[in-house]
């Protein structure tokens, strides 16, 4: 055998370690999430003004057990818990596609105007004196405005990324902006309404909203991984896309669609929940490294874990009653956001030749 050969087959054998190191990763992160995510339902069903043992909390989820216990967690506890899981792995995908898609770690749902879109659309039912049923109906079309703006706005360059995201802000600040001069303008009965749709919030979601929500969630995600493939090959550049027959264009705007739906039906559940969507994209990169097969889902799988355990928090851990968790999303996100405008504005420095 050469030098060469021997070179090769270091290399592959590089490699191969490489690949199977990865693999090894995400299958643990997986299990470690779904453990964990195990634990949060638990937490969520069990804990309360009325504690409850898990076994009794369970037998009470299929019907068993005593009616108050019933009563608790089927209509209360469970409702919100799975809202909750919906909502984050909606958010956790569609900040994954985006980043991914724009190649930029500042781009979420929050930054692209969706947010705000669905906000827009919530506030101004609720100011038409709407039932309370037609609410989330009124997000969904407010994200898909939203994204129909960025659209038209930023299509003249062919989507490129730099001004969709500017354009994303811009239409973001305009649907901010609408939203705060509607809830000033309101009557005191409607200010609370529209609050929890300016902040974002699960509480007193019903089962007929989480099934909905749910069964439109599970087809935007499917629709998603079909659409996945094409994330790789716009991973190497349009020139080379173009090149391999891909109408970058017209993938860039399915792909995009796609993230439209999948927050804006996130936000027609818990309204505009900030941060998930933003952070999740760089929890499973740090964990298992450059994108995967494995990504989305283990960016659905996130984005649940986190805005459930959010929302516990929200219930059990803070001094305040009654805060909305988009509140404390809003919190921790607006230091991560922070840092990494920091970390994209920081000078290269390049050594001299």
């Amino acid at each position: 055998m050469t030098a060469l050969d021997t070179a090769h087959a270091a290399r592959d054998t590089g490699t191969s370690r490489a690949v199977s190191g990865r693999r090894t990763r995400v299958l643990v992160y997986a299990g470690c999430a779904l453990a964990v995510l195990c634990v949060l339902l638990t937490v969520a069903l069990t804990t309360g003004e009325m504690r409850l043992p898990a076994a009794t909390a369970l037998r009470a989820l299929i019907g068993l057990g005593d009616p108050g216990d019933i009563l608790v967690v089927r209509q209360f506890r469970a409702p919100r818990a799975v809202a909750a899981l919906v909502a984050g792995a909606g958010l956790g995908a569609a900040g994954y596609v985006l980043q991914r898609l724009f190649r930029n770690p500042l781009a979420s749902p929050d930054v692209m105007g969706m947010t705000g879109g669905a906000s827009f659309g919530a506030v101004a039912l609720v100011a038409t004196g709407a039932s309370q049923t037609l609410i989330p109906v009124g997000a969904l079309a407010g994200g898909l405005l939203a994204a129909l703006l960025l659209g038209a706005f930023a299509w003249r360059s062919g989507l490129a990324v730099t001004r969709l995201i500017l354009t994303g802000l811009a239409v973001q600040a305009g649907l901010a902006a609408a939203v705060n001069l509607m809830v000033v303008r309101f009557p005191a009965e409607l200010a609370g309404s529209a609050l929890q749709w300016t902040t974002g919030s699960v509480y007193g979601r019903t089962w007929p909203e989480v099934w909905g929500a749910a069964g439109a969630m599970v087809l935007a995600l499917a629709a998603t991984v079909l659409l996945h493939r094409r994330l790789a090959v716009l991973d190497l550049g349009d020139d080379s896309a173009g090149a391999l027959g891909l109408n970058t264009s017209t993938a860039r705007l399915h792909l995009l669609a796609a993230a439209v739906v999948l927050a804006s039906l996130a936000a027609a559940l818990a309204g505009p929940v900030t941060f998930v969507a933003l952070a999740v994209p760089h929890i499973v990169r740090f964990v298992t490294g450059p994108p995967t097969t494995a990504s989305l889902a283990l960016a659905s799988l996130t984005g649940a874990v986190l805005l459930l355990a959010s929302d516990l928090v929200v219930q059990h851990l803070l001094p305040v009653s009654g805060l909305p968790v988009g509140a404390v999303t809003a919190t921790l996100g607006a230091p991560w956001l922070l840092v990494l405008m920091f970390r994209q504005s920081k000078p290269v420095h390049r050594s001299a030749a």
